[in-house]
């Protein structure tokens, strides 16, 4: 499958497990189309509740990327993306090349109920509920690099 406005996509034909990764544009037109290469990571082995979950954290990170941590910044500064399988979990890293935040501040500063209607302020919440681990820290690169684990029962 190929992604217009995707710079590059690098793949490792490990199945089970996998890790892929790719960049992409600062361009939240493009969510799309980092979902549809999201649903190369549907298997058996992976419960189907738990894919969606993940679909959702990673359509939540990777906008947070391009809304504020890019917010300003050409086009062409890329997000990148990497999504690794392993037995029972499933790893989202979003690398941004923005200033960063205090995530735990951040989430504190979340009420505790918001308004079903508004149109932004749950992303991190929504990734905080369906992650098992979820940081974000500054990377020796001077990236930051936002991690979602989700942990998941083995298929029979």
């Amino acid at each position: 499958m190929k992604l217009r406005n995707v710079i590059s996509a690098d793949f490792c034909p490990l199945d089970p497990p996998k890790k892929v990764k790719i960049l992409v544009r600062t361009d939240l037109n493009l969510l799309a189309q980092v979902l549809d290469w999201f649903e190369q990571f549907k298997h058996p082995t992976l419960p189907h509740a738990v894919w969606l979950q993940c679909q959702l954290a990673l359509a939540e990170g990777f906008t947070n990327a391009v809304r504020h941590a890019h917010r300003g910044k050409p086009l062409e500064v890329p997000i990148e993306i990497e999504v690794s399988t392993r037995s029972q979990a499933i790893e989202i890293r979003i690398w941004d090349q923005g200033s960063g935040f205090d995530l735990e501040h951040s989430l504190s500063a979340v009420p505790a109920f918001m308004d079903v209607l508004a149109e932004g302020g749950r992303g991190l919440k929504i990734i905080e509920k369906t992650s098992d681990v979820f940081s974000y820290t500054r990377t020796a690169d001077h990236r930051n690099c936002l991690l979602i684990i989700r942990n998941y029962p083995p298929q029979a």
